[in-house]
């Protein structure tokens, strides 16, 4: 598939997943994509590392708040180094948490710092979950490598504590597909044929059989996509990220009729729960009328 084929393909669908997953992961005082905001829309360049993502979210904040993280971040020199690191990063989540309005990532970023000195499984899954939910709603290039790249070491860490623990395989595997668009497009096969090793094994497995759909969409391989996703459905009925992925990949396929069905299907699950998303829905189906 090429390359500008393989950005497109699930570009459409993250607006409207956007709006329905930060609803719900980030905190209630942010507005839906405010996480993102400062960082996404900064000058960054075409690659992202901590330092760039974190002056970028730094310039925005007040003097006070910039004293206190500086504060923090040069509070560790002597001493029981690890524990001390450990509570600096658990201070800097839960302030980038709930002090300013986007500084998600970050608490994403120092919640996995935080977990990986613990070596808490259950707290590193956490963290890596933050990134891949994050990734599902992301579509700019330059943070996606970098927040792809955090949750692979971060599910890695937990497969070395628990390795038969399936749900990371499939975070792993998803985290290969949605981390692909900062790199070669061969990642998202790589990441199916991770997830494929639970589904195999697992076929009821239905957040397998999801991150299936997703890279069935990402890489062309529309009739599978839909094969998983209506299995999905048929088992979740109201799950909307997957009647979304079907609209979408009926739309990519060029088969209209379904991709409105599934449209209006998903305008029927949300009800009057997300207005602005249901406004989205109703534009993507008069673009397709």
């Amino acid at each position: 598939m090429k390359r500008q084929q393989f950005l497109v393909a699930g570009t459409a669908v993250l607006v409207l997943l956007a709006l329905y997953i930060f609803g719900q992961t980030v905190p209630p005082h942010q507005k839906p994509n405010a996480a993102m905001a400062g960082v996404a829309g900064a000058p960054l360049g075409k690659s992202v590392g901590l330092q760039e993502i974190l002056q970028a979210a730094q310039a925005r904040l007040t003097p006070e708040q910039l004293s206190y993280v500086n504060r923090l971040q040069q509070s560790v020199v002597r001493g029981d180094v690890q524990t001390q690191q450990l509570n600096v990063d658990r201070q800097l989540a839960e302030f980038w948490k709930d002090s300013v309005s986007d500084g998600y990532l970050l608490y994403a970023y120092y919640t996995g710092e935080a977990a990986k000195l613990e070596k808490s499984e259950k707290k590193l899954t956490f963290a890596a979950q933050l990134f891949l939910q994050s990734l599902r709603g992301q579509d700019d290039p330059a943070l996606t490598g970098w927040m792809a790249t955090d949750a692979k070491e971060l599910f890695e860490k937990a497969l070395e504590l628990d390795p038969n623990n399936d749900s990371s395989k499939i975070g792993l595997g998803a985290s290969y597909i949605f981390g692909s668009q900062a790199g070669n497009p061969m990642e998202v096969m790589q990441g199916i044929q991770r997830i494929l090793e639970v589904a195999r094994r697992d076929s009821t497995n239905m957040y397998a059989q999801l991150m299936l759909g997703w890279g069935g969409l990402e890489s062309g391989q529309y009739d599978k996509a839909i094969e998983r996703l209506t299995t999905v459905v048929r088992h979740q009925p109201a799950n909307i990220e997957a009647i979304l992925l079907l609209a979408e990949v009926y739309q990519q396929k060029g088969d209209k009729a379904n991709a409105v069905n599934w449209y209006a299907a998903a305008k029927k699950q949300l009800g009057d729960q997300n207005p602005e998303m249901t406004r989205e829905i109703d534009k993507r189906i008069q673009s397709l009328k």
